[in-house]
């Protein structure tokens, strides 16, 4: 880290790959912002095209921009390398194609300090989620940098994605109590063909390989930690929302990929989860989750699901569940209106 005398009060780290159409735009939403006293940390990761170009064009504009360049490593290497030379007193990693409103900084760094947190949610509907959050995007994590040094073991891991923020996230939530929120902050997610999350769900057999990994990543971190009495609950709900409600739900398996993908998750759930859960933590649990930990195959949990959401017991608490694993923020929060009002 650069010394302090260098310090600034926010670090916002962007990866950048092949995203020419957007990253001006990207740029300038952080550029205008309310709250001035921030680095802009550009990471190329080996974009081909005139991405680099741009970078480096802002870069003469603006002192307060810093800018490097990788070989194409991935967004979780981009996200780590960024930290490594960051030198703010909080920081926000920010997707290169998405734009934030002008108060995003200040808000979460006002938020930050008067709440003395660690870990500071941004947007209305992520701070909605406590007190049972289990993991967030990027675009939701606003981080005092003291913290994320105290824990260098956690850091986006490398060659996973999806799920690389989800992972980063669900561990440092487990590591504190020390949460805070900011409503006010607007993040504007942008959705276009090219996205990774995208081009991942039309990769099934990518998924299905990874998960494992996302695991190991998981079992090693509670054994550091002695975490599995303590946080029994925490890892029960990242696995409800990220392998069993994200993928195993909303992605287009075939019946023999759901079928391994459903002995992948179950065997973890029974060794590490489920053993640890109380009696009272399962009324945390939504039931088509607890459905399929205690089916013993995929299809007769199918089967279950399939009468389950045919029955009148479909109610307002189990289509906001559904509804809350979409990804795309506009369509999530459209949906979640029509349900309040539909069931109030």
């Amino acid at each position: 880290m650069s010394p302090e005398k260098n310090k600034v009060l926010v670090s916002v780290i962007i990866p950048v790959y092949n995203v020419e159409k957007f990253l001006s735009e990207t740029i300038e939403s952080v550029l205008d912002q309310t709250l001035t006293d921030f680095e802009l940390i550009l990471i190329n990761d080996g974009s081909t095209d005139g991405s680099p170009e741009i970078c480096r064009a802002y870069q003469k504009k603006d002192s307060r921009i810093r800018y490097f360049s990788q070989h194409n490593s991935g967004v979780s290497v981009a996200r780590n390398s960024g930290l490594s030379h960051a030198t703010g007193e909080y920081v926000f990693f920010m997707d290169s194609d998405d734009t934030i409103n002008k108060q995003f900084i200040e808000t979460s760094y006002k938020s930050a300090k008067e709440q003395n947190s660690d870990f500071t949610i941004v947007g209305d509907h992520y701070c909605r989620m406590l007190p049972d959050v289990s993991a967030l995007p990027t675009c939701a994590q606003f981080l005092r940098m003291e913290f994320l040094q105290q824990y260098k073991d956690v850091r986006f891991p490398e060659d996973i994605q999806p799920c690389e923020d989800g992972l980063f996230s669900h561990r440092l939530i487990a590591l504190t109590d020390n949460m805070g929120t900011n409503r006010c902050g607007i993040y504007h997610y942008r959705s276009h063909e090219n996205q990774n999350s995208l081009k991942i769900n039309e990769n099934t057999e990518k998924i299905i390989r990874q998960i494992p990994d996302w695991f190991e990543i998981l079992k090693a971190f509670y054994t550091k930690y002695d975490l599995y009495k303590t946080h029994a609950l925490h890892l029960a709900l990242f696995v409800e929302h990220e392998p069993f409600g994200l993928r195993y739900l909303n992605t287009p398996f075939t019946k023999e990929q759901k079928e391994r993908l459903f002995k992948i998750i179950r065997n973890f759930a029974d060794e590490h989860v489920i053993p640890y859960l109380g009696k009272k933590d399962y009324s945390k649990l939504s039931l088509p989750f607890i459905y399929f930990i205690q089916s013993g195959q995929s299809s007769e949990f199918d089967e279950k699901l399939r009468k389950y959401l045919k029955n009148k017991r479909f109610n307002k608490k189990t289509r906001l569940f559904f509804a809350k694993l979409i990804p795309v923020g506009k369509l999530r929060r459209d949906l979640r209106k029509e349900i309040n009002i539909k069931y109030p």
